[in-house]
């Protein structure tokens, strides 16, 4: 985006008027502005005038999703183990396991829980689609667990891959109005990169709702926002699995989840996943490129308030 903004006024510095919001896109030291008022010589603080309130309005919200609805919501786990002999990518031994026991914890979180597996990149355009589409009026949120072969930004379907954009854009603000202002959860199983983290040793230790949406007064929010997207790695790295365990990154959610999903808040919970998964799994390998090498998971947050489930 270039750097001139419409409607953009130039403002002198010292200037009595309002300040016209600006975007980074190109350094304009021409404008400078302040939600919080602007300093007097004194030190004081000198209160906006009263023509911005119809700018900015003050929302005093409860920092806690609410949960009071008739269910807790749906939850789709897309489970895709046997890939087209085109796509090159081999067998996800011990995805199943992973796939029965995410079910297991996030039924016992209460969640209704519908698992499809292998399915094709159009397959789960449609599933997703068809769950944006449906009524979550009674719901209080939504979660999709992607479990496959990945590349940073692309999940595989059994014939190849595609954006997790386009999945997970289905559910925005502007698309899927019965879930506006609820937490829509996101957790990707699956490799963002080809890089090895080797690990390094350390020195010690061991190995009530203001904001709903039928709220008044009525109010805007980004159609991005109260989105989580909680990924079993960094960008640009490799995720592990075991064949017969399961990988380490659902592994691990289950676990905490099972042990603390309904006494923690979400951030509490994969904050304790990333420990976990960073202190308890290391590769083991008959190849020595393979071997000894580490993995953290990666959280990104664009929720709004705490979720406890």
């Amino acid at each position: 985006m270039s750097g001139d903004q419409h409607g953009d006024r130039s403002i002198r510095e010292g200037d009595n008027e309002d300040y016209d919001d600006v975007v980074d896109a190109k350094p304009d030291r021409s404008s400078r502005f302040s939600l919080f008022g602007r300093r007097k010589k004194n030190g004081e603080e000198e209160q906006p005038k009263s023509s911005l309130s119809n700018q900015y309005r003050i929302v005093t919200p409860t920092f806690q999703y609410n949960m009071d609805y008739k269910k807790v919501g749906k939850c789709i786990i897309i489970n895709n183990k046997n890939f087209e002999d085109k796509t090159g990518m081999g067998t996800r031994n011990g995805t199943d396991k992973d796939a029965g026991d995410l079910a297991k914890s996030f039924k016992s979180l209460g969640f209704e829980v519908c698992t499809y597996n292998d399915r094709s990149r159009d397959d789960m355009e449609k599933l997703l689609k068809q769950a944006a589409e449906e009524n979550h009026s009674d719901a209080a949120c939504f979660a999709c667990i992607l479990l496959s072969h990945g590349e940073e930004g692309l999940i595989y379907g059994t014939d190849g891959p595609m954006a997790i954009k386009s999945l997970t854009a289905l559910f925005r603000g502007d698309k899927c109005k019965s879930l506006i202002g609820k937490p829509k959860l996101f957790f990707i199983q699956a490799c963002r990169g080809s890089e090895f983290d080797e690990g390094i040793q350390t020195d010690s230790g061991p190995a009530n709702d203001t904001l709903e949406t039928d709220a008044n007064p009525r109010y805007k929010i980004p159609v991005e926002a109260d989105f989580l997207f909680a990924y079993s790695t960094v960008p640009g790295y490799y995720s592990w699995r075991n064949p017969g365990r399961g990988s380490w990154f659902v592994q691990s959610l289950c676990s905490v989840l099972n042990e603390h999903g309904k006494q923690l808040e979400i951030m509490q919970i994969l904050t304790r996943v990333n420990y976990v998964v960073a202190t308890n799994f290391e590769s083991q390998s008959d190849d020595p490129r393979f071997s000894e090498k580490k993995q953290i998971p990666c959280v990104v947050s664009m929720l709004t308030k705490e979720l406890y489930f």
